[in-house]
């Protein structure tokens, strides 16, 4: 599995200007979209999601887990993070909300300066 780019959620990225939330978290889209390709380490999501900090990652992880779109694993090395089958119902509505966002860009930055 290829890692995680630390460029992956620019700050000019449509998926942060998303006004859509998961579960009520403004970082639970970028988290589902981080654990798409399958399982990853805590430390591997803090790479792309550096500007959420470790507290509110661990929060928006927690909240994803509680409704069933993340299992959390645990084995005496190391925890993990994957998608439930829930969670990756979501993906293809997450890719339309992300093609919606790319499409509206300018409406929403004009909307988020006004």
């Amino acid at each position: 599995m290829e890692a995680l780019r630390a460029d992956m959620f620019e700050e000019i990225c449509p998926s942060t200007l998303l006004p859509f939330r998961v579960g009520g978290d403004k970082w639970a889209v970028l988290v589902l979209r981080c654990l798409e390709d399958g399982p990853r380490r805590y430390s591997e999501l803090r790479v792309p999601l550096a500007r959420v900090s470790p507290k509110v990652l661990t929060q928006s992880l927690r909240t994803l887990e509680r409704d069933g779109f993340v299992l959390r694993t645990e084995d005496e090395r190391r925890v993990t993070y994957e998608l439930t089958d829930l969670g990756r119902s979501l993906l293809e509505p997450l890719r339309v909300m992300c093609e919606w966002a790319q499409d509206h860009w300018d409406e929403l930055l004009d909307a988020r300066e006004s």
